[in-house]
């Protein structure tokens, strides 16, 4: 599925609901060619792998004619799926990663722990029940799920906003630039796992 050095992970993710495919580099560029079915989850996912610097193609077919929302928890999944498996055993990443990020009136802070325990405490607080066909809701659900895929541990917070797609976009800008921190490679410590238990992935 991936090697250690290549950093690079593709995922398959098919069950009744949807089916998914994940192909992602962590030492790319920004690229992005993501389908979900979704066209604003689609600009907040490539907004992510814009602003992290990551490559990124995703597809996706699922059961939209009942709602969003198996398509964005799926998605966000199995992205992080990408992420745990593209970094291997974690070996000479700097770990953690912050990010402050605004949007015109926005503002949101992203924190993450790449420490083999998924949780997230997520505050968003949107106005309005849709952005596009995306639920506001579903954003919070995303980045918990996220998480779980990822074996991470995530803090989001938001600062200041009132604009729903300003808030959602700050906030997937936020969660890619604290990515490309804490999965960037540290050359004091080549080859070692940061932490003091001598592993992040049991």
């Amino acid at each position: 599925m991936t090697g250690l050095m290549s950093r690079r992970a593709t995922i398959a993710r098919d069950t009744a609901e949807t089916k998914i495919r994940v192909e992602l580099n962590v030492d790319g560029t920004g690229r992005a060619d993501v389908q979900t079915g979704i066209g604003f989850y689609d600009h907040m996912l490539t907004a992510f792998a814009r602003h992290g610097r990551f490559d990124l193609t995703l597809s996706c077919t699922g059961d939209l004619h009942i709602d969003a929302h198996h398509t964005m928890e799926d998605c966000a999944i199995a992205l992080g799926a990408a992420f745990d498996a593209a970094l291997g055993d974690r070996a000479g990443i700097v770990r953690m990663g912050d990010a402050l990020v605004p949007l015109d009136e926005a503002l949101v802070q992203a924190v993450v722990d790449i420490s083999g325990r998924p949780f997230a405490a997520v505050s968003l607080d949107f106005v309005g029940e849709q952005i596009g066909e995306a639920p506001s809701q579903m954003f919070a659900h995303v980045l918990q799920s996220f998480s779980v895929g990822a074996k991470l541990t995530l803090h989001v917070r938001q600062l200041a906003g009132a604009n729903d797609h300003h808030i959602a976009e700050a906030t997937m800008k936020a969660l890619g630039r604290a990515m490309d921190v804490a999965t960037r490679l540290d050359g004091r410590i080549a080859g070692e796992v940061p932490s003091t238990k001598g592993t992040l992935t049991a």
